[in-house]
């Protein structure tokens, strides 16, 4: 660690200034990573004046960088596979036997239960809203449920992904930061998972109950049959993405589990799909765009490819090396420490912790600060007070992680927005997953503490 003091006021001129400039970022829709260069830029002018070695600046963001490069290696990963599985009719079995089940039952239900389940397996929020999200959403239009109702069932079902599946950037980037496993974190996940889950099913069953669900068949043959005649379908194309979640939840090691669901997905594109080689390159950089015989089918059949990724990547780049400046120079750690001084009891601790996440996601309007700097931080209190790491995982995976979508301003709800044009002051009150979430957790844990 630096010896160099910087001034306390020096520390939060820094720290409000970056905000800004993240915060214009926002307001000019312009990158969030052009934000965190100017914050870094300021930064190490800073810390310069007032000392430390420009090398030694340089060094302490090589290294956070570093410690965190198989994220931006799974990052890679996670964009081929979701461009792959779509060009080799893995996400189109899904809704095709998906919309199969559809038919005369509780519609806005079966979306979240749906969403759900899709979404463990592609790894994205984002990426199940804007497939078979907006399937959804284009199917329920003809069924008598408001728009703003239905997208919140599915950015509920959606950001299971996020909190759960073994593909999903988020967390395993949150894995990465408090150094956890898998298998381990999934167990703890359970524990809040279950309920807040049930409770939103509950909630969705019940609401759906109250609208006639009168189903066009026709709409839904003419998805099944574009997706037949665009596509080879069979239900053991089921088995690629299955085999890849029993993988991850077995202990097996993500990079190697993901590279293959990617080579898999080649080897059935070029062989069953019948797709060129050259094309399923293009389909990895760029991305894949639907070819079916339905105009509407092929808007949701939609991905971005490794190009996509690459803002992406920048963001969390910068977050990486700024948040490595603010932990290598210790001008944060006063500031965490004063939250967490007083902090002596488990419960405390992990109020402190979602407290935290909540609010990095919702100033920064991004997911990654709320992961990384409570990740960083946090984790040696949790060790000192004998709190399992996976604990520090789930904490932020309840809290900054799911809270995303409702404020209107993230670039979630923004993305969101864009997608289906309802903004996140329509849907968020009945995004229940999403604002239940952080209420599970901490109430569970506060229980464990009292039969102590």
């Amino acid at each position: 660690m630096a010896k160099n003091v910087v001034p306390e006021r020096d520390t939060y001129i820094i720290l409000i200034t970056s905000l800004i400039f993240i915060l214009c970022c926002i307001l000019f829709r312009i990158s969030l990573a052009y934000g965190f260069l100017a914050g870094i830029v300021l930064s190490f002018y800073v810390f310069v004046k007032k000392g430390f070695k420009p090398k030694n600046l340089i060094r302490m963001m090589f290294d956070g960088l570093m410690e965190c490069k198989m994220i931006f290696v799974l990052l890679i990963l996670i964009a081929t596979t979701i461009s792959i599985w779509l060009a080799s009719g893995i996400v189109p079995t899904m809704m095709y036997y998906g919309f199969e089940y559809m038919k005369g039952i509780n519609f806005l239900f079966a979306a979240f239960i749906i969403t759900s389940i899709i979404s463990i397996f592609i790894g994205t929020a984002l990426g199940t809203i804007s497939t078979i999200g907006l399937a959804l959403l284009g199917l329920g239009k003809g069924f008598g449920i408001p728009s703003h109702i239905l997208i919140a069932a599915i950015i509920s079902g959606a950001f299971i992904a996020d909190k759960i599946s073994p593909l999903s950037a988020l967390l395993n980037l949150t894995l990465t930061i408090t150094n956890t496993s898998y298998r381990k974190t999934l167990k703890t996940m359970l524990v809040t998972l279950i309920p807040m889950y049930l409770l939103s099913a509950i909630f969705y069953f019940l609401i759906g109950r109250g609208y006639s669900i009168i189903v066009d068949v026709s709409d839904l043959d003419s998805y099944k049959t574009a997706i037949e005649e665009g596509f080879f379908i069979s239900p053991l194309l089921l088995l690629l993405p299955v085999l890849i979640l029993i993988m991850s939840v077995l202990g097996a090691k993500i990079i190697p589990t993901i590279t293959l669901g990617s080579v898999a997905g080649i080897i059935i594109s070029l062989t069953l799909q019948d797709i060129k080689l050259i094309d399923i390159a293009k389909t990895i950089l760029v991305g894949y765009r639907g070819v079916t015989a339905s105009s509407e089918l092929n808007e949701i059949l939609v991905s971005g490819g490794i190009i996509s990724m690459i803002e992406v990547i920048f963001i969390v780049m910068g977050v990486v090396a700024l948040n490595s400046l603010f932990e290598g120079t210790r001008i944060v750690q006063p500031i965490i420490d004063n939250f967490i001084h007083k902090v002596k009891s488990k419960s405390g601790l992990i109020l402190m912790t979602g407290l935290l996440s909540s609010m990095l996601t919702i100033v920064s309007c991004d997911q990654t600060v709320g992961i990384i700097l409570p990740g960083r931080q946090l984790r040696n209190k949790y060790d000192k007070l004998g709190v399992e790491q996976s604990i520090l995982a789930r904490t932020i995976s309840d809290t900054g992680t799911i809270i995303a979508p409702l404020m209107p301003w993230n670039v979630n709800a923004l993305f969101i927005f864009v997608i289906s044009g309802i903004s996140a002051v329509s849907y968020a009150p009945y995004a229940v997953l999403c604002y239940i979430s952080p209420i599970v957790t901490f109430t569970i844990f506060f229980l464990q503490q009292l039969k102590k």
